[in-house]
């Protein structure tokens, strides 16, 4: 065999696009506390034991009874099942968004609404604005696709609007990403005011807003900011992303994105090239579903124990981090935003945490700019008060 000739087993070598996108730390931390006993805090899970099992599996019974069990397994519109658009548009305009069945489409979980987006209105080089931090799997996303990724600063309420001003006339960016509401990682949500003037620099500036809500519904204190998306003013420029994944489970992989008829045919385009369309028999299912459950009752239920759980741990959070660090007080969704004293490492401490059986995420990676190594992310949904109190307990054993 020729010495020089390049060896049959030798990797491909990947696109340039994929270069400079790393795996998910998340993802990696997840795999790592699999093994029983651990106590995570680590992962943006919605508690098992809250899955509607018994509606869910009547659900897909009737998915697949008579004549409706041969059009469930059958390939299926782009689009989306024309039930569970209904529905859909009912959920969303609940939410204040009004919203007609031909206005979505359905999409394989909102990362998958993410992506096509991304493909959308990205090119190599595009600029996009991001959230300081923001959501690490739409980092990945927009990394993808070639995005020069710039993110804005944000304080305790979120985006500062003059921030936010100023990065528009300094960048000409094509494209805003924003979690408003509960937002990944931090748990912050964007006031009222602020919402307004986030509108009124896009409808200034033509700026896109990918406006992302999977934790709208996950709310504890306070009442809800009108959305982005039900501002007038850019109504023709508001792409709005969700998803069943943490109100039904997300295992069925159903979100969608809510498109001005400027995009929404590219987009449909994009999913055909993509996956042709979203499980049929999935959708079905969960037409049945929203169409048969009390989901006012279930989404109630949900923030009844995710309240406990995040009261208990803020309770513990003084005694279980070093002497000197901050953390949020969050008024939804899944997440608890924390900073150690000056000198910390999260990822460190991770190291030693893990030893003894807790985790949770680093913040630095969900960094679009010079990530804070100090910072961190904890996750309070999936487990009981007591194992909270006994993971705490854990992770102070890590730095004392």
């Amino acid at each position: 065999m020729d010495p020089a000739a390049p060896s049959r087993s030798a990797p491909p070598e990947t696109a340039a696009r994929l270069r400079g996108v790393a795996s998910s730390p998340v993802r990696d931390i997840l795999a790592l506390t699999e093994r029983p006993g651990v106590i995570s805090f680590a992962g943006g899970l919605p508690e098992p034991a809250l899955f509607d099992v018994d509606g869910l599996r009547a659900a897909f019974e009737r998915a697949l009874s008579g004549d409706a069990a041969r059009r469930s397994l059958q390939y299926s519109t782009t689009e989306g099942d024309p039930r569970l658009r209904e529905c859909v548009a009912e959920l969303m305009a609940a939410r204040g968004v009004p919203t007609s069945p031909d206005d979505l489409l359905i999409t394989t979980g909102s990362q998958q609404a993410l992506t096509l987006v991304a493909t959308l209105l990205v090119e190599p080089g595009t600029v996009v604005l991001v959230e300081e931090p923001a959501y690490l799997a739409a980092l990945q996303a927009f990394r993808l696709a070639g995005a020069r990724l710039v993110p804005v600063d944000c304080d305790e309420d979120g985006l500062v609007p003059e921030a936010l001003e100023a990065a528009v006339l300094r960048e000409r960016p094509a494209l805003l990403y924003t979690v408003p509401t509960f937002q990944n990682p931090t748990g912050r949500t964007l006031p009222a005011a602020r919402r307004d003037a986030v509108a009124r620099i896009a409808a200034e500036h033509g700026l896109w807003v990918l406006e992302d809500d999977p934790y709208g519904e996950l709310r504890y204190d306070g009442e809800p900011a009108p959305a982005l998306a039900s501002h007038p003013e850019i109504a023709d420029r508001v792409l709005a992303l969700s998803t069943l994944s943490k109100v039904a489970a997300p295992g069925l992989r159903i979100g969608w994105v809510r498109a001005p008829a400027l995009v929404r045919r590219s987009l449909v385009i994009a999913k055909q090239a993509a996956d042709l369309h979203t499980s049929t028999v999935d959708q079905a299912a969960c037409a049945v579903w929203l169409g048969e459950t009390d989901l006012p009752a279930h989404v109630g239920h949900l923030r009844e124990v995710y309240r406990e759980r995040r009261d208990a741990l803020l309770a513990g959070l003084p005694q279980a981090l070093p002497p000197g660090s901050t953390w949020n007080r969050p008024g939804g969704g899944m997440f608890v935003w924390g900073r150690l004293p000056d000198g910390h490492d999260a990822a460190e401490l991770l190291r030693a945490a893990i030893e003894r059986d807790v985790a949770f995420v680093p913040g630095a990676p969900f960094f679009g700019g010079e990530p804070d190594p100090a910072t961190l992310r904890l996750s309070f949904t999936t487990h009981p008060p007591a194992e909270i109190a006994e993971g705490l307990a854990r992770l102070r054993t890590a730095w004392a």
